[in-house]
């Protein structure tokens, strides 16, 4: 395994100052950038990085840069710190210990994206982190790597800190714009592409925070050197949040292309003593299930998706044998119909009526027909929503009910038992059509 990038020295006291950051090399890469490359160069360094977005989607970061005009005009960079996703919790720490990381790779990556104006949209939750921030934005503004003709280059950039309400759906990108500009942040339908016509209609740049704080690194060591590290198709390392049932939770990095099992078992200590993995969620709550014997999958994009899953935002969840599966599905679909800003209508409907039939599926009410319907249903939600809420939704239910079906059935059977008159139940959901959740 690769020595630490990102966690290098994160624990060092002191280092979400300027001083210490500095000491440490910090800015360096951002004097390099602006004095000694063009942004093209900088742009073709981080296409030849091979590094991929680190909020979920994992689409090539470079590229994306590429997607912006070249027009005289405002662009925007904006960093998605609206880390919402149920069991991620790696940005917060990258703010929380090293948040001049994070600003001088919004200001490399703003200048290749020849942006002039950035943002910082930041979870309400995370108080004390966004404190820590403007804190920092202050020092780098007095110390002239924000403002105008930063550096003597001639390149300007304002950085603003914008602190959220809380809402799950503001971490999808085109809803967190809506929210930037004071409206209530619903998805948008696309295209238009936020990279022509984003943030105040104008070209704009979304990226996370682990992925903007890699860039100083890429810029400092080399996009080929980078590229060398994990697969040829998942570059570099990856912070992986560990939650659930193991002994060691927590944020570990890790390079692209290590076994699963050397991340849950060697890193986060495995399930507790006399219990095993039954499944586990590799990228977060919205990643279809895995299996135990899934275990030995290298973690990286390609081969999580061959699996019929996917890296996400690169956070592990580990459910162990002591866990009912309906229980799983139940708190999380009650999560999603919470969150979906009832927009769309497989989203709204789709969410409220899976809440209805797994309420009534764990009240002993339903029948192994109810499942091939629920089944059913989030194959209607999947793809046919304005953004990916209802797919959070629908892929790992759909993936639970179909990998651990006898244990529905049975749970069914053992709740009609332990209350065979019925009970206080909740009502059954209205009849659906085929195909209406999806129309």
């Amino acid at each position: 395994m690769t020595d630490p990038i990102l966690f290098a020295g994160i624990d060092e006291p002191g280092l979400d100052t300027i001083d210490v950051y500095r000491r440490r090399g910090g800015y360096e890469s951002l004097h390099k950038a602006l004095t000694t490359m063009t942004h093209e160069q900088v742009l073709d360094e981080l296409q030849a990085s091979g590094l991929r977005g680190r909020g979920g989607a994992g689409f090539p970061t470079g590229k994306k840069i590429s997607f912006i005009p070249a027009a005289q005009i405002d662009k925007y960079l904006v960093c998605n710190a609206d880390e919402s996703e149920p069991g991620t919790f790696k940005d917060r720490e990258l703010m929380q210990k090293s948040p001049h990381m994070l600003i001088e790779g919004i200001v490399i990556g703003a200048y290749a994206a020849g942006a002039n104006r950035s943002f910082i949209y930041i979870r309400g939750e995370y108080v004390e982190q966004a404190d820590i921030i403007d804190a920092a934005l202050l020092e780098a503004e007095a110390a002239g790597y924000l403002g105008e003709d930063i550096l003597g280059s001639g390149f300007g950039l304002s950085l603003v800190l914008h602190r959220g309400a809380g809402a799950y759906i503001c971490g999808e990108e085109t809803g967190l714009l809506d929210s930037l500009e004071g409206k209530r942040g619903n998805p948008r339908l696309k295209p238009p592409f936020p990279a022509n016509q984003g943030l105040y209609q104008g070209p704009t740049l979304i990226n996370n925070v682990e992925t903007l704080a890699t860039i100083p690194h890429i810029i400092r060591m080399g996009g080929a050197e980078y590229a060398k590290i994990g697969t040829e198709t998942s570059a570099g390392t990856k912070l992986v949040s560990v939650s659930g049932n193991v002994q060691r939770p927590g944020n570990y990095e890790v390079e692209l292309g290590t076994p699963s099992r050397e991340i849950i078992y060697d890193l986060a200590g495995g399930p507790p003593e006399g219990r095993e993995v039954k499944f586990w969620f590799p990228g977060g709550s919205s990643s279809p299930v895995l299996l135990a014997e899934d275990l030995d999958l290298p973690y990286d994009f390609n081969t999580l998706a061959e699996a019929g899953s996917m890296l996400g935002s690169g956070a592990i969840i580990v459910v162990d044998d002591s866990v009912p599966v309906v229980d799983v599905a139940l708190k999380l679909a009650k999560f999603y119909r919470h969150e979906s800003c009832g927009k769309c209508t497989p989203c709204r409907e789709g969410t409220r009526w899976t809440v209805s039939m797994l309420e009534r599926v764990d009240a002993g009410l339903a029948t192994p027909m109810d499942l091939d319907i629920m089944a059913s249903v989030q194959e209607q939600i999947i793809g046919n929503c304005l953004c990916v809420l209802g797919d959070a939704m629908a892929m790992p239910i759909g993936s639970m009910v179909a990998k651990f079906r006898d244990e529905f059935e049975a749970h069914i059977e053992a709740a009609r038992a332990r209350n065979p008159f019925g009970g206080e139940a909740p009502d059954p959901p209205l009849p659906l059509v085929q195909g209406a959740v999806g129309a």
